[in-house]
């Protein structure tokens, strides 16, 4: 079948690279249909007929190849090369199937049939540089590169491979004699000025790494980055009195300078001067000329080496307050500030700063995250009814806005809503995500106690161990609830257990423990380990376990310490509806 002009003129341009390869050897005139000769060369008419059967091969495979079709492309070359062995272009193309299949071997064979056939062809050495890359042989994927280097004698490119590769084959000096090379043919190249002096420093010669960066300085002696990266440069290598020099100079000349400032800061910190460090970095961070990302970058960096976090905090504040002035439309700085304020236990004003980050940037899926984690608390409940829904729009396949806005109307005590928001996070639920999916459960297995459906509770609590078998959590709760109901007491006991050991000393556990072993009659037993879990809360959530301490007291017909505990209960905020009843009869109630 003859191939219509109008493929062979799209082939051209889809296979530009291929057919400038060919140099003389093939001429493409579309007026013909895409035939292929060899000019000044007389042919009969049967072999012009023959010529273009064969040519037909080749471009056969070359819209095989196109189409990912790289068995028939494989097949019509080995073909076509039968009939034209004397095709460097058909040998270079079969080298290209042979390097992406990884036939290193086959390819090399091929790629030195097509560059014997036509040596001074570029595109051919290059391929040959890339199945020795792709071998490993690094050094003679050099030396090709090193005479294309010389072939070439404008070509940037070239001498920057060479040095690549030398690099890479472990010789650094023939490296840097191409790296010079590449040099003289860009005039000015900041990458490879860089590159120039990590070899140096890769052949431990400081000095000479050094005076790259000094020749960078001379060229532009304005950019203080250059200043930075001479004095990180004496620093690294402990020349401190070198590095003081620089900055001392850069200082002087450029004041003001961002990158200068940030040199300065890192030095002070490397030398161990606090007070210094700080000053340059907090005037790094404030200086407008930076840009607001790496103002940022290097705020949580700044942070990030304080001591402790309380001095993180408070030496965050401030600052973030500041940039967040100076920028007050960026989404970015407006919810970091929101971190801070949130971590000094400012949730108020953290909630303010994450919503004015989302009227920015709405599409901050980790910001709605810490906007509804703000309102978890039972007072914000229509908050996060509000603002989960609002995420809920915009992330619908985000489990985690469900699970939230089930929270919302467990705060707000509607159940129904909140069974029905959780099993949709559960539903969406990765079930890869164990621990997460876990905690889902857990918490649908407490709204479902709560509304008294307890066969549904404990099915759902089976369904949290079984993806997470150790979460203290889940263990204590479903213990505790069966507990209050008085069934499956030495299951129950079991799980208590197993969550105690899994955290020591947790008031919560032990209260949980204790209650269970009160369920069970061992009244002085129970009344040990919600003693320890009063103790054990120093003064917080209380309530509970004075509560539990009264009725064992009772128990223990000691009645008049039993009230003393269910009053110290009500004063802890006790939510028990018969614990004034307990309290002016001094009777149990249950």
């Amino acid at each position: 079948m003859k191939t219509p002009v109008c493929i062979c003129l799209l082939l051209m341009g889809i296979f530009s690279t291929t057919l400038s390869s060919y140099g003389q050897e093939i001429k493409i005139t579309p007026e013909t249909g895409g035939s292929a000769e060899r000019p000044d060369t007389e042919e009969t008419e049967t072999e012009q007929a023959r010529r273009a059967k064969t040519d037909e091969h080749f471009f056969e495979a070359l819209k095989a190849k196109q189409h990912d079709d790289i068995e028939q492309a494989e097949a019509l070359l080995k073909q076509f090369i039968v009939s034209r062995p004397e095709s460097a272009a058909a040998h270079y193309e079969l080298s290209r199937i042979y390097t992406d299949q990884k036939k290193s071997g086959l390819a090399t064979a091929s790629i030195k049939k097509a560059m014997a056939l036509d040596p001074a062809n570029k595109w051919y050495k290059e391929a040959f540089a890339t199945v020795l890359v792709a071998a490993g042989s690094y050094t003679e994927a050099a030396n090709v590169y090193a005479e294309l280097t010389k072939q070439e004698t404008k070509d940037e490119e070239y001498p920057v491979q060479a040095a690549e590769f030398y690099e890479r084959a472990g010789k650094q000096q023939e490296a840097l004699n191409y790296l010079d090379i590449a040099l003289q043919r860009t005039l000015e190249d900041e990458d490879l000025m860089v590159h120039k002096m990590q070899l140096y420093l890769n052949m431990n010669n400081v000095q000479k790494a050094a005076d790259v960066v000094q020749e960078m300085i001379a060229k532009d002696p304005k950019n203080g980055k250059y200043y930075k990266l001479l004095g990180e440069l004496y620093d690294n290598n402990k020349m401190t009195d070198k590095a003081s020099a620089v900055y001392e100079q850069a200082q002087k000349k450029l004041p003001n300078d961002p990158a200068v400032q940030l040199g300065l800061a890192g030095h002070y910190l490397r030398t161990g001067d606090s007070v210094q460090y700080k000053i340059y970095v907090r005037k790094a961070i404030t200086n407008k000329d930076i840009e607001t990302e790496a103002q940022l970058e290097l705020l949580k960096a700044y942070i990030q080496s304080m001591p402790d976090e309380a001095t993180a905090i408070a030496e965050a504040l401030p600052l973030v307050s500041l940039l967040a002035a100076q920028e007050p439309a960026d989404a970015d700085i407006l919810a970091y500030y929101g971190e801070v304020l949130e971590g000094s236990n400012k949730k108020d004003s953290a909630a303010v700063m994450y919503k004015k980050s989302l009227a920015l940037k709405p599409s901050n899926f980790n910001v709605w995250g810490r906007l509804m984690v703000s309102y978890l608390d039972k007072p914000y409940a229509d908050s996060l009814i509000k603002y989960s829904e609002k995420a809920m729009r915009l992330f619908p396949n985000q489990s985690i806005t469900h699970f939230y806005n089930g929270i919302g109307y467990m705060n707000k005590n509607n159940n129904t809503a909140a069974i029905k928001a959780i099993n949709r996070a559960i539903d969406l639920q990765p079930e890869t995500e164990k621990e997460a999916l876990a905690q889902m459960y857990s918490t649908l297995g407490d709204i479902y106690y709560t509304s008294k459906q307890h066969q549904l509770s404990d099915e759902t609590f089976d369904k949290a161990l079984a993806l997470d078998p150790n979460n203290a959590g889940v263990l204590n709760n479903y213990s505790y609830y069966l507990s209050e109901r008085g069934v499956k007491l030495d299951e129950a006991e079991r799980m208590s257990k197993k969550s105690l050991e899994l955290r020591p000393n947790e008031p919560n556990s032990l209260d949980t423990y204790g209650w269970i072993l009160y369920k069970k009659g061992e009244y002085e037993k129970a009344k040990t380990y919600i003693l320890k879990a009063i103790t054990e809360s120093k003064g917080e959530g209380e309530a509970t376990p004075y509560n539990h301490l009264g009725d064992i007291l009772f128990k223990l017909n000691e009645k008049d310490k039993a009230i003393e505990a269910w009053k110290k209960a009500k004063e802890k905020g006790s939510d028990d509806k018969n614990l004034d009843k307990k309290i002016s009869e001094g009777k149990l109630y249950e």
